[in-house]
């Protein structure tokens, strides 16, 4: 069989559509949303390419309108989840052996289902499941994860291209293998992207997959398989089981062939997974890799020197964007008390403007946020600031859960730096600013630094370059992703890669081929030409 040096497309951004009104996208969605709400699914544990239903369900619902049933989903027991693993194992040859070109172009293939076929149902579910609105879907469900899809193919193909130097007497070469084991992906509620890429990404360098998405995030989630199995990803490849989180954990990480774990979620659950892999590490026949994203208490900091419009359109952004629920959303405010007043009044009239309901009405900036806990959380906090004489709502703080689980957007302004909604993670479309005086922004720059356990992402506003380059430098460990007069949200694939340290997690840069290295394990092959028959060297003489 013939051979070449194969050349895959070069990888190019997804254009986002901006369905605008009456146009065809907008229409299509529309209606695949109607048809999706009006129907209900029955999603079943995928195990070697077949479907599995156990009876013990859970139900699937619209946050923005939580009594309406999508559909229900099955939950596997522990000789199910361990059932995913030893079929991934069972596949894991087969697969580790196809010819990197075969596995590129199921995952190419996967890309333009989705920028055509596939668009409206992927973008429909994930305003239904996950109530984001239209353009949210849009970045998400079908632009982000058509990049993912498209730009680590380009990135497996630069890796295989990097090679040692060789001489006339000898070839080294590097060979780029699979982990010896499988994978395990946890992925969160807030990105259907997120949700495909980490499985998929080390399926594409060659490895096996135990997969299990957010409760939250089913229904999109069988979308993404439907999506995977159309594209070709044979039986065994990527296994996806739902239930109890700690039991299928457990199992996974019990597994001497567990070689690693792809996590998007909480801070908590990340360190804890961690130290159970510690607990374990002597059963492993390898040192797992451990790559995870977590959480964030992002900020944006803004000079006197900074154009107010854009800090708070920024703030509007970056802080209520899909209601807030993004690991990079901005959630702690510091701004120079000279541009305040400014900055407060757009803002406040920018976030009275935004209109809040149902996704399936494509004028509404904001939807609900994700469930119930998830709703209480937030009404608590937000109750307590009105109840607080040391603090002010500028703007919100009223919350509905009587039909779907709608927070308004809120703004809180505090004199105290580290009051707690400046310190904790809300992961909700609540902010907190902090007025600092003109003459403090050194001292400002430190407490942007040492407030938080996380580093994630944050943004600097300023037109004195002499301030910005303070605040790049006193930063600088302070956000994994860091934004220069812009919103501290919004990384796109193949242009900003995206991760934090700290708390925050890894920094495996998603997005970028340094997460795909975390994939491999490299072996160094040496061949001698002429061999040499005499141990002795010249200098013995």
């Amino acid at each position: 069989m013939g051979k070449g040096f194969f050349k895959v497309p070069v990888a190019v951004n997804e254009p986002v559509k901006d369905y605008a009104v009456g146009s065809p996208e907008r229409a299509r969605v529309a209606k695949t949303y109607k048809e999706m709400y009006n129907s209900t699914v029955e999603v079943p544990l995928y195990i070697n390419g077949k479907d599995v239903k156990t009876g013990d369900t859970g139900t699937m619902s619209c946050p923005h309108d939580h009594k309406h049933i999508l559909g229900t989903y099955h939950k596997a027991d522990k000789k199910l989840a361990q059932s995913a693993i030893d079929t991934a194992l069972a596949a894991r040859e087969k697969w580790a052996a196809m010819p990197w070109e075969q596995r590129a172009a199921i995952f190419l293939r996967a890309a333009e289902l989705i920028a055509g076929p596939y668009r409206a149902k992927i973008n429909a579910a994930t305003m239904l499941a996950q109530s984001k609105n239209i353009f949210q879907a849009e970045i998400d469900a079908s632009c982000e994860l058509i990049d993912f899809l498209r730009f680590n193919v380009q990135f497996m193909t630069e890796i295989f291209n990097e090679q040692p130097q060789s001489t006339s007497g000898a070839w080294n070469r590097l060979e780029y293998r699979p982990l010896e084991g499988f994978v395990y992906a946890i992925t969160p509620f807030n990105f259907t992207a997120i949700a495909a890429n980490l499985p998929a990404s080390a399926a594409l360098m060659g490895n096996v997959v135990v997969w299990k998405p957010s409760d939250s995030q089913v229904y999109s989630a069988k979308v993404i398989l439907d999506i995977f199995k159309e594209a070709g990803v044979p039986d065994g490849v990527i296994n996806m089981v739902m239930g109890d989180p700690v039991m299928i954990t457990d199992t996974v990480l019990a597994s001497p062939d567990f070689s690693g774990i792809h996590f998007t979620g909480s801070t908590h659950v990340f360190k804890d997974i961690w130290q159970k892999i510690g607990t374990n590490i002597h059963n492993y026949k390898t040192y797992p890799r451990i790559v995870g994203e977590t959480g964030g208490k992002d900020f944006i900091v803004a000079h006197k020197s900074a154009n107010p419009a854009q800090v708070a359109t920024a703030i509007a952004r970056g802080g209520f964007e899909f209601q807030g629920q993004k690991c990079s959303a901005a959630s702690r405010i510091y701004v120079s008390e000279s541009i305040w007043a400014d900055v407060k009044e757009q803002l406040v009239t920018d976030v009275k403007s935004f209109k809040i309901g149902s996704p399936e009405d494509m004028s509404n900036f904001i939807t609900a946020v994700i469930h119930e806990g998830s709703f209480d959380k937030l009404a608590s906090f937000i109750d307590s600031a009105k109840a607080d004489k040391n603090v002010d709502v500028i703007v919100g703080g009223g919350h509905d859960k009587s039909k779907g689980y709608f927070i308004e957007p809120t703004v809180i302004v505090t004199k105290d730096p580290k009051y707690t909604t400046m310190c904790t993670e809300l992961f909700g479309p609540v902010v907190t600013v902090y007025v600092f005086e003109d003459k403090k922004w050194a001292e400002t720059l430190e407490l942007v630094d040492n407030t938080s356990e996380y580093a994630l992402t944050g943004a600097v506003f300023s037109e004195d370059r002499y301030a910005l380059e303070e605040a790049i430098d006193g930063l600088q460990n302070a956000a994994g992703n860091f934004y220069v007069n812009d919103k501290p949200s919004g990384a796109v694939v193949g242009q900003q890669p995206f991760g934090g340290a700290r708390a925050s997690g890894t920094n495996d840069k998603a997005g970028s081929k340094l997460n795909l290295y975390r994939w491999i394990s490299p072996r160094m092959i040496k061949e001698t030409f002429v061999t040499p028959v005499d141990y002795r060297y010249p200098f013995l003489g």
